[in-house]
């Protein structure tokens, strides 16, 4: 293993855009069903209800948090509509199912989604028995990230000591919560949509490809 990553334990994935690329476009159309929800609940034409849908996203981490506090709205209600979409353009990842296998130690999701939209993108993958565990927008009590709490609630919930923990994640605001607290931090740019953000210096590692730099991880002396 690379020896500048010899301490790490826990190995914890974000999941949309993360362990697949932006660019198979799976997400695009939970975005789409987002701003449908949105404009259906509140009655309000797309186009605003795809602004207020932003604007949630950005200032809040999720439109489902700005859509809970602000207007009620049930979250499985609006988990259950919004990932209703064809998981078709996933395919199974040989060498990234190979990469994470490869990894020594613990291995978790940790994601703004639910777990079992999240099951089903990784069985879609091949991932199905990858992980431990799936960290989700319910075991947060619907707070999601970037926000800080809810990454000691993690690291409390399993376990894990942050200094031995690294973090995977496509948006590069919900990896510095990570790095305060002393993990490891490794960016996938891979063109997923960011938003305004700090500074990038809490980011150990960027990627493009997650698997090829998984494999020249345990590769590397």
């Amino acid at each position: 293993m690379l020896a500048a990553l010899a301490h790490v334990r826990n190995w914890i994935f974000d999941l949309d855009n993360t362990l697949y690329p932006a660019s198979v476009n799976l997400f695009p159309q939970i975005d789409a069903r987002i701003g449908r929800y949105v404009a259906d609940k509140l009655a309000l034409p797309l186009d605003q209800a795809h602004a207020l849908q932003k604007r949630y996203f950005h200032e809040q981490g999720t439109t489902l948090a700005g859509l809970m506090a602000e207007h009620g709205v049930d979250p499985h209600d609006y988990l259950g509509f919004v990932h209703d979409v064809e998981m078709d353009v996933l395919e199974h990842d040989a060498p990234l199912v190979a990469a994470i296998a490869r990894l020594p130690g613990r291995k978790l999701i940790f994601t703004n989604g639910d777990a079992p939209y999240a099951r089903k993108v990784l069985g879609r993958l091949g991932l199905g028995e990858a992980f431990e565990a799936i960290h989700d927008i319910h075991a947060t009590n619907y707070v999601p990230k970037p926000q800080p709490q809810i990454y000691r609630g993690l690291c409390e919930a399993y376990d894990l000591a942050p200094q031995e923990s690294l973090f995977v994640e496509d948006m590069a605001r919900n990896l510095a919560p990570a790095k305060a607290i002393g993990m490891t931090t490794v960016w996938v740019n891979n063109g997923s949509e960011q938003g305004p953000g700090p500074a990038h210096d809490y980011i150990d590692y960027t990627v493009t490809d997650l698997a090829r730099w998984l494999h020249q991880v345990m590769e590397d002396a």
